[in-house]
């Protein structure tokens, strides 16, 4: 057990007598030691900390963000005092010690001095017991910052706190440690130099105030009056007349506070010239003998409180040596009779010989603050005679001598290890300390950073060309990672991670802490800091500014800054360097974990190293993927950002409102951003919908003397958009009092917005106004807030111009903005001039209330789903990417964006699909009632009947058409997948689902109308199969007839047979034949009714003259405007696109031609639409006849091809074909008659031949194209047909595989057609596997003769189930019912069934038996035939409803192609307002060339639009133009820079393989590749592939 003797005796030493007294004070102290520890535990349970002692209660746990962050709960018991009392601390809020007592609602009335102890002291606590019990219960880095917070609200803080189970005492050194004070000396006020050190090593004269047990006088509410003389009275020292505070102390007594008296260098405002220290011990000090011991011998002078000095008193007070400089007694002299009082007070300073002057004798007539003017005359007195001062680090020596135990002797080892790191800074300069022992961050690393920016900017590529100069770039880059790989780790390093990686967390947070100290400690006193900074000031206030000078100076300044963040730099940098070796990788693989453990105990990481702008990707990602992990991937992030103006107090309001500690020191010099994590208590994770909380600090925006550089608006252009873009809320700090400097902020601000909106992320924007105070306040400033949105407005429309968005005009245009909400007026921080004046209670409660409404705003808004760590750090990446790059909005491509695109244009393909699927099974049925389901043939009921099918698919489509709408809005609501990030496409696929509907419904009423014109042609045909029937027939019955009374052979009767067909079939004519030249040209007339082509309208020869030779591009078709030499280069690129526009609409013509259909008008006005689109991606230096030529050519090939289509379709339905083809049937049933046989088998063979083969075919057929697409669509093959970015991948797999040159000239030349072709080919090996398109007729099949079954059964019984008669007549009710059954499913022909059943002989019974055998023969053949049927190709062909156009339709989108590097668009629907590609190509594979040489052009689209070359073409007219500027020629393209510079990887290889080639191809010369793309493998082209279509 401690005891008081050690002190004691040596306080004793020089006394003459201890004996008895001796024995009486031991016994004294020791009864009181026993008292303690009951009266220590009743407090702490009575305010419920029992379980936190001792230093149990950690500053993490406080830090949590919980359920009083936004509702904070009025303190409703004594056990919730001390929460209070840290929340407000924690705010910097100075009300925090008065709420120590419970409100009491008694009337004051009601109170009885008579009655027994008061009920409510139960519910009161005295401050400073709470102070103690805290400092107990904390552990040792929540003292740091409690003294720090108590420091920083001018409150006096604990230099010695009692144990509270004995009278020892603890010296507070290492809770005081943190407290960094800056004052400035009277003799420094002249050059407004300033002193900033750490208070307890700073040499200041301590003063001590302490008391005698018989004090009346209150010696806290003196030095009070002391310490606030002269300006508003500040309660530093808590007393008895304070407003709330409970008298009676319960184990506070023997505690030692200090509070520091610090000058501002203004004579006028300053009690003292210079820094003094004063000690307050609480208690008198006879009962903290060892206390006041401590206090006597380190302080400059001692004040004792005293009324009168009894015996035991006295034997103290005379022990002391050295009193006489040392010792003032402050005498309160009480009215009346005190004659006794006095004279034990004279007798005591006679005995220590005092001076008069020593002794300050309080008049009861004086009041306590005149009386605090005299005492503060002496000190100020007692000030010049000083000659040595101690601090309090020196202080800890002559504590341990007096048997006081001292905080931080527990870290010693820690102490030495940071010691032993920095001791190299007091021998040499910072730059070189950090040159040796930090040399990773050093000019190599600031030079990559610098490439990798250049890398994207392309700014200074010299007489290279870019892509030269980009694999220039690469070839440094990995020299100097390669340098830098050869550092070998330093001694300061070895040490710093050794002690970082120690499993003792309490140990690496003292080791941590020492570090900074020493660091701090070496800062403060290095000359060169202050000395640059003061230059560096003077140079940027010259009106004529060297911004050469200044450069260097700043740079100057950051060489020799110099904190923890510098070592925790050098520790990211040894790991990514590591990397490059898997020996050293696997030797620093635990660096990441480290991090991310300290990351989670509430230690920034750094994110942006403001000295080489730059990000180290791999250590953030590495680390933040450790803290995930560890963590249970349970990571979502809310992110909050502070921006504004240097020193305009971000961080001192980030700390404010969270309670943490993020560097305010003037030394600070470090630039970049940090963050820091919150952690989410689990009661509130579901309110915010995160499981941290991250706060962002960055450095400040136009920093003074950074303005002055050419740079600086773009590096804080980037750092502000990098910063916003990772922040969910944003606090914009602003001052209304410079309006130019907010004017800038704003404007950086605005643009980073704007970038924000772009890219579908909106961060909630909150505006500090800082230094706005006073009651009216909010009403003054309305006027200011409208003159603030005045200004914002115009900000933004500055922005939107540069970056090219004219559309927006207001801010609230990019955000939703409130002028009431987003607006917040926070008084100054300061109330009263600092150094001595406390934080403002305003201040820290309008933070507070701005924190509580932006956790509310959270709280409600969960509109989008909230990142994890990997999508924040694929974010991140993407959003540093775009940042290096100037020209932000064209330029920000994101994974996560990406892939949110990517899975809303799979979602959309598949309802697109949905919606075809059920338009196109509705038009198979409405073609098939319009062809051959309505008996009525006339043709008025017709034409209504299309019309009311018409009506119907209108109705259809539009509720197909909301359908959709609704799909995609709900999509939109979701908040799973990223929406917020494709907002600004929604508008897009809205459209296109517009646009899917309108072109459904024109293709739909084609088809319809098709539908009518081939029933009106059946019709035609039938009437005149009808009459030929009859004819035939009665020709037949007259030869029966004639020749029945003849015996004749086979053969002869077959010659008679033959004689009579040729009789009657000789007069038999064919179908009129249509004029379809006639019909086309009437087609293209339409088109031109408007357009000055009627003189070549009417001189149209014969179209196939027209086609006898290729289309050539003439001069004629040329814009007279052009140079000659232009003209030729136009005339070129005209022939060029007319053959790939001939070949493309030439193979439309072909697919259309190959159906079994007749000819239709809308096939002409197809084709002539289609030749529209293509004319539409061409540039306009063009005259009108070429236009008409071309449309005319183009009509000429159809013409050829339809009357083909036509001829044929007549051949198939020619009349005497027709006959021909029942001619064997005929003579059959001649010949059986003739001879009088039994024809019931062959009839019924006959009319499933000719009637029943022909539907089930046709059935067959009709509804096989969707159920190919079907399977298709949902077999292991559908991925390929998901996005048309991974329909794009899996082409250009393929064509790297094959390695076929032809095929990538007509990929690149003839996409439609190299489209076409390929799904053709996929869906004929889908088809061919397993016999696929086999089994789907083979289903089909079964359907229908399942169904004809069926229906024959049905209709083999009459209406009462019995069977039909056995007669000859009910064979024609059989069909005919049957044909009725079957109506909506197959169509059994009239004149079919007429001509099989002609004459027949048989019986009903019979005849049914004979039709259920030959169904069942029929079923077996066709399924043979399905089985031995290679010809895929013809089925296909022939289908109605073709799978590989649908597939076409789906895949080929909006069909633009990049206007330099011909790549496919493959943005979602069809109508949208930007094409956009994954991976561009070299633009010389888009025949593009170097005008001068002819030779192709190497560079890549995506490099050149981010460099400063020009180029031109026929749109341009020939005028060179900036390809940064590319958007006016092509404003519907975003061509984005290549995500990684092995993302093009894949074109790169295929120039270089195919160079000689591609240039004799496009009759150029081969191109000039860079030398590095010849060492691009086979393998790395499609990793850059995968790369780039973000396949995993």
């Amino acid at each position: 057990m401690f005891g008081w003797i050690p002190g004691l005796s040596y306080l004793m030493s020089g006394a003459k007598a201890q004996g008895s007294k001796e024995k009486s004070l031991t016994m004294s102290t020791q009864n009181t030691d026993r008292q303690h520890p009951a009266v220590l535990l009743n407090f702490l349970s009575k305010v419920g900390l029992e379980k936190f002692y001792p230093n149990k209660l950690t500053l993490r746990s406080l830090l949590k963000i919980n359920k009083n962050s936004i509702h904070e709960e009025a303190v409703s018991s004594v056990k919730d005092i001390p929460w209070g009392f840290l929340r407000k601390l924690f705010k910097l809020n100075s009300e925090c010690r008065s709420c120590t007592q419970l409100s009491d609602n008694d009337d004051d009335d009601d109170y009885d001095p008579y009655t027994a102890d008061d009920p409510a002291e139960d519910n009161k606590v005295n401050p400073l017991d709470l102070i103690v019990a805290l400092f107990l219960c904390a552990d040792s880095f929540l003292q740091q910052e409690m003294a720090l917070k108590m420091s920083m609200c001018q409150f006096s803080v604990p230099l010695l706190l009692p144990h509270g189970n004995n009278s020892q005492s603890t010296l507070m050194l290492w809770a005081l440690r943190d407290i960094v004070k800056e004052w400035r000396p009277h003799h420094l006020s002249e050059s407004r130099g300033f002193v900033e050190n750490n208070i307890i090593q700073a040499d200041i004269p301590f003063y001590s105030f302490v008391r005698l047990k018989n004090c009346s006088l209150s010696k806290s509410q003196c030095l009070n009056h002391i310490l606030s003389f002269g300006q508003y009275n500040n309660n530093m020292f808590i007393h008895g007349d304070m407003k709330g505070i409970a008298h009676e102390r319960k184990i506070a007594n023997g505690l030692v506070e200090v509070c520091w008296y610090l000058p501002s260098g203004t004579e006028n405002l300053d009690i003292f010239p210079k820094p003094v220290a004063f000690a307050n011990l609480r208690g008198d000090i006879y009962e903290s003998l060892a206390q006041f011991t401590f206090l006597f011998q380190v302080s400059t002078a001692t004040f004792v409180f005293l009324d009168k000095v009894e015996e035991e008193e006295h034997n103290v007070l005379t022990s002391l040596q050295d009193v006489k400089s040392k010792l003032f007694f402050v005498v309160n002299r009480k009215e009346g009779n005190v004659t006794e009082d006095m004279v034990s007070v004279e007798r005591t300073q006679k005995e220590l010989d005092l001076p008069k002057t020593r002794i300050k004798i309080k008049d009861p007539r004086v009041n306590v603050a005149t009386f605090s003017d005299k005492l503060c005359t002496a000190i100020k007195k007692s000030l010049t005679d000083v000659t040595t001062t101690m601090t309090i680090e020196n202080m800890l020596e002559r504590a341990v001598e007096l048997g006081l135990s001292v905080d931080e002797r527990t870290s010693d080892d820690e102490k030495k290890a940071a010691q032993e790191i920095v001791k190299g800074i007091g021998v040499q300069r910072i730059p070189d300390y950090k040159n040796q022992q930090l040399p990773l961050q050093g000019v190599n690393w600031k030079r990559l950073s610098q490439l990798e920016m250049e890398e994207c900017r392309l700014q200074e590529p010299g007489d290279l060309e870019p892509e030269e100069y980009k694999s220039q770039l690469q070839g440094e880059k990995q020299q100097i990672k390669k340098e830098l790989g050869k550092h070998k780790l330093s001694h300061a390093m070895k040490s710093f991670i050794d002690h970082l990686s120690t499993a003792d967390k309490d140990k690496r947070d003292f080791f941590v802490k020492w570090v900074k100290l020493q660091l701090n400690a070496h800062l403060q006193t290095a000359i060169q800091l202050p000395l640059l900074r003061h230059k560096l000031t003077e140079q940027s206030n010259k009106e004529e500014k060297n911004v050469k000078e200044i450069a260097q100076l700043d740079q100057a300044l950051l060489d020799s800054s110099l904190g923890i963040e510098h070592y925790m730099r050098e520790m990211g940098l040894i790991y990514e360097v590591s990397l490059q070796s898997q020996d050293t990788a696997d030797k620093m693989s635990h660096l990441p974990g480290l991090a991310a453990e300290m990351l989670l105990d509430g230690y920034p990481l750094e994110l942006l190293d403001g000295d080489a702008s730059n990000i180290p990707e791999r250590w953030v990602t590495d680390v933040l993927m450790e803290l995930h992990r560890k963590v249970g991937e349970k990571s979502r992030l809310l992110v909050l950002t502070v921006l504004g103006v240097q020193s305009s107090g971000k961080s001192t309001l980030l700390n404010t409102m969270f309670g943490v500690q993020f560097p305010v020191s003037s030394g600070r010099c470090t630039r970049g951003a940090y963050m820091l994590f919150l952690r989410v208590s689990e009661d509130m994770q579901c309110q915010l919908n995160c499981n941290f909380i991250v706060l962002i600090d960055t450095e400040g925006l136009k920093s003074p003397h950074l303005a002055q550089l050419e740079d600086s608006y773009g590096h804080d252009n980037q750092l502000a958009t990098f910063v916003i873009g990772l922040s969910d809320v944003t606090i914009i700090n602003v001052s209304m009092e410079n309006s130019t400097e907010m004017k800038d902020v704003l404007q950086i601000a605005t643009h980073a917005f704007l970038r924000m909106k772009e890219i579908g992320k909106k961060p909630v924007c909150h505006f500090v106004h800082q230094n706005v105070g006073g009651v009216s306040a909010h009403a003054k400033t309305k006027a200011d807030r409208k003159l603030f949105l005045d200004q914002l407005n115009e900000m933004t429309q500055i922005a939107a111009e540069m970056e090219k968005q004219p559309a927006i005009k207001a801010f609230t245009d990019v955000l939703d903005y409130d002028m009431e909400k987003n607006n917040w007026n926070i008084p100054g921080l300061w109330q009263g001039t600092p150094p001595m004046a406390p934080v403002n209670t305003g201040y820290s409660e309008a933070v507070a209330d701005l924190k509580k409404n932006l956790l509310k705003t959270v709280k409600r808004d969960k509109r989008y789903e909230v990142p994890q760590i990997p999508e924040f750090l694929e974010w991140m990446r993407s959003l540093w990417k775009a940042v290096k790059y100037e020209n932000f909005i064209f330029s920000f491509r994101n994974t996560i964006a990406a892939h949110a695109y990517d899975n809303v244009c799979k979602e959309f393909n598949q309802w697109e699909w949905e919606f075809r699927k059920e338009i196109l099974s509705w038009q198979t049925s409405a073609e098939w009632d319009i062809s051959y389901g309505d008996n009525k043939s006339d043709l008025s009921h017709l034409y209504e009947l299309v019309q009311s099918k018409k009506l119907q698919v209108e109705e259809k489509i539009a509720d197909q058409d909301k359908l959709m709408k609704q799909k995609l809005q709900e999509y939109y609501k979701r908040k799973d997948r990223h929406v917020n990030l494709i907002e600004k496409f929604k508008t897009d696929f809205f459209n296109s689902i517009s646009s899917l509907a309108n072109e459904i419904r024109q293709s739909v009423d084609n088809k319809l109308d098709c539908a009518l014109k081939l029933r009106k042609s059946l019709k035609e045909v039938q009437d005149i199969q009808r009459n030929n029937r009859g004819m035939i027939e009665e020709q037949v019955m007259n030869l029966l007839r004639d020749c029945k009374h003849q015996t004749l052979t086979d053969k002869e009767l077959e010659d008679e047979f033959e004689k009579m067909w040729a009789e009657v079939t000789v007069n038999v004519s064919g179908l009129k034949e249509q004029n379809i030249e006639a019909s086309i040209l009437k087609q293209l007339r339409k088109q031109f009714l408007n357009h000055n082509v009627n003189e070549e309208l009417q001189n149209i020869g014969d179209l196939e003259d027209i086609v006898k030779d290729p289309f050539k591009a003439k001069k004629k078709h040329l814009k007279t405007n052009l140079p000659l030499i232009k003209n030729k280069d136009t005339k070129r690129e005209l022939q060029s696109f007319v053959d790939s526009v001939i070949e493309s609409c030439t193979r439309f013509v072909h697919d259309a031609a190959k159906t079994d259909t007749d000819y239709n008008d809308s096939f002409t006005r197809e084709l002539l639409e289609k030749v529209d689109e293509s004319l539409k991606q061409y540039s306009k230096d063009y005259k009108p006849k070429f236009e008409f030529d071309l449309k005319l050519y183009m009509c000429g090939i159809a013409s050829r091809e339809f009357l083909h289509m036509h001829r044929k379709f007549l051949s198939n339905r020619d009349p005497k074909r027709q006959l021909e083809k029942y001619k064997p049937q005929y003579l059959s049933d001649f010949i059986d008659l003739y001879k009088q046989r039994d024809d019931c088998q062959r009839k019924a063979k006959d009319f499933v031949r000719c009637c029943i083969k022909p539907a089930v075919e046709e059935y067959i057929s009709r509804s096989l194209g969707i159920q190919i697409l079907d399977q298709i669509l949902t077999s292991c093959h559908s991925a390929e047909y998901s996005s048309r970015s991974f329909f794009q991948y899996n082409i250009q797999k393929e064509l790297l595989q094959k390695e076929d040159f032809e095929s990538f000239v007509k990929y690149i030349c003839t996409y439609e057609i190299y489209v076409k072709d390929w799904i053709f080919q996929h869906v004929l090996r889908n088809m061919s596997i397993d016999k696929t398109l086999c089994k789907l007729k083979n289903n089909n099949l079964q359907v229908i003769v399942h169904k004809i079954t069926e229906a024959r059964e049905r209709a083999s019984k009459g209406e009462d189930g019995v069977l039909l008669p056995d007669n000859q007549e009910s064979i024609t009710k059989l069909i005919d019912k049957m044909r009725k059954y079957l109506i909506k499913d197959i169509s059994i022909s009239v004149e079919a069934e007429r001509s099989t059943l002609f004459q027949i002989q048989s019986t009903c019974h019979p005849f049914t038996k004979s039709l259920i055998k030959s169904l069942g023969e029929l079923k077996e053949q066709l399924q043979e035939e399905f089985s031995n049927s290679d010809d895929i190709t013809e089925t296909l062909n022939k289908l109605p409803i073709k799978p590989q156009d649908e597939l076409f339709k789906r895949m080929f989108g909006c069909g633009q192609q990049c206007p330099f590097c011909k790549v496919p668009c493959e943005a979602g629907g069809k109508d949208h307002k930007k094409h956009h590609a994954a991976v561009h190509r070299p633009q010389g594979l888009g025949t593009y060339r170097v005008v001068a040489t002819e030779k192709l052009v190497p560079t890549l689209c995506t490099t050149d639009v981010h460099s400063k070359r020009k180029f031109k073409n026929a749109e341009t007219k020939w005028v060179y133009h900036p390809y940064k500027e590319y958007t006016k020629y092509y404003p519907d393209w975003h061509i984005p820079p290549d995500s990684t510079i092995e993302a093009s990887d894949y074109w790169k290889y295929v120039l270089v393989q195919y160079n000689e080639r591609f240039a004799q191809a496009y009759k150029a010369k081969p191109a000039d590749v860079p030398e590095a793309w010849r060492s691009i493998t086979k393998e790395q082209a499609l990793k850059g592939l995968k790369d780039a279509f973000n396949i995993k």
